[in-house]
């Protein structure tokens, strides 16, 4: 039987509390950190981001812990060197190009392809692993999950500005990441077999140097037995963390029981799903999405609901069920960017975002 267990990665903003732009920490945090929790934190291409990983979990239960033991950490030691850390999508107003590349040969070789491309990367994401006890199996289940990433995904929208803008988007940092190869909803693949020929092809024809270069919202983890879900902003609140790592948890699950009874979810085509994942970087929760299956437009709200009673029957066995239902809060309180959005219209200041984001990226840590 297949357990589902779970890794949960944020990417973390450095941020000098007195300018509230985003600033290099020379790698002081991650040295300091890794002293402690060792490839857990990590560095990541530019000096003003940090990434925090957990172990495999058994459960979401554990798998808060983890993260907030994280998040609890890297913050004291970014405040010892007198910064902050903030959890979201995108900086509300720092410019990339002020920003120092961490030295390091992947680093070196990724903006040597990518140039402008990889400079402007400057953005912030959520990653969450779902474990698996066969790729094969990891495949045939990530076919049939795609269809549920832009309704996760929607509640995640955290980054409506950008560099000083309001971009109008709930989540313009998937609009920064478009501009790389290899991401986005990924195609139908019928096999493990099939999946390891398309990386096996691109790797002969020089287009990429190993499957770690494929960037989609959701793939077959190049190392790990796992589906990688990579579409969600990151999240300024832990409790919104949790519970899209449940959702996916639940997801996979209740699409695994499925498939023990003979019954298979719809595939639908990455041209459909794109334009679901359109509206909700565009609208977050507030906008429409389509059901494909009534060949109709829905709201978004309305479509969340039917997802928590998809899951229904299998989130009190994984022990997820009080982060599952957290996504009422969200339905009632909004999204990261709605927040971000609503302080800005009353106070028509972005550096008072960014302490918001900064203080909020702290709360219910205990």
């Amino acid at each position: 039987m297949n357990k589902f267990t779970i890794g949960v990665e944020e990417e973390y903003m450095v941020i000098d509390p007195v300018s509230r732009e985003l600033t290099s920490h020379d790698q002081k945090i991650v040295e300091a950190a890794q002293s402690k929790y060792g490839d857990q934190v990590k560095a990541e291409m530019h000096q003003a981001v940090v990434e925090v990983g957990t172990k495999i979990c058994n459960n979401t239960e554990q798998a808060r812990k983890e993260i907030t033991d994280l998040r609890l950490y890297v913050s004291k030691l970014a405040e010892d060197l007198g910064l902050k850390i903030g959890a979201a999508g995108t900086h509300p107003f720092s410019h990339w190009d002020k920003q120092l590349i961490t030295d390091h040969p992947r680093y070196s070789e990724i903006i040597n392809e990518f140039q402008e491309a990889a400079r402007s990367n400057l953005i912030f994401g959520l990653h969450v692993h779902i474990g698996f006890q066969s790729r094969d199996l990891a495949i045939q289940i990530a076919n049939q999950v795609r269809y549920f990433l832009p309704h996760v995904f929607a509640m995640s929208t955290n980054s409506p500005f950008w560099e000083g803008r309001n971009t109008g988007y709930k989540s313009f940092r998937t609009k920064v990441f478009d501009k790389f190869p290899r991401t986005g909803i990924p195609d139908i693949f019928n096999s493990i077999e099939d999946y390891d020929n398309y990386v096996k092809l691109l790797i002969k024809t020089n287009c990429m140097d190993s499957a770690k270069k494929i960037w989609w919202d959701l793939r077959i983890h190049p190392i790990y037995d796992t589906i990688e879900f990579r579409i969600c902003d990151c999240p300024t609140l832990i409790d919104e963390t949790m519970t899209f790592v449940a959702l996916f948890q639940a997801l996979c699950a209740k699409l695994y029981k499925l498939r023990l009874q003979n019954m298979n979810y719809i595939n639908y085509s990455r041209a459909l799903i794109n334009e679901n994942k359109w509206r909700a970087a565009r609208y977050g929760i507030d906008g429409k999405l389509i059901d494909f299956g009534k060949e109709k437009e829905v709201e978004c709200k309305s479509l969340l609901l039917e997802l928590l009673d998809f899951v229904d029957d299998v989130v009190d066995d994984l022990g997820s069920r009080k982060d599952i239902e957290y996504v009422h809060t969200i339905l009632k309180n909004g999204t990261g960017a709605d927040r971000q959005l609503e302080l800005f219209n009353k106070t028509q200041s972005l550096e008072t975002v960014v302490d918001f984001i900064t203080s909020s990226t702290l709360t219910g840590l205990n």
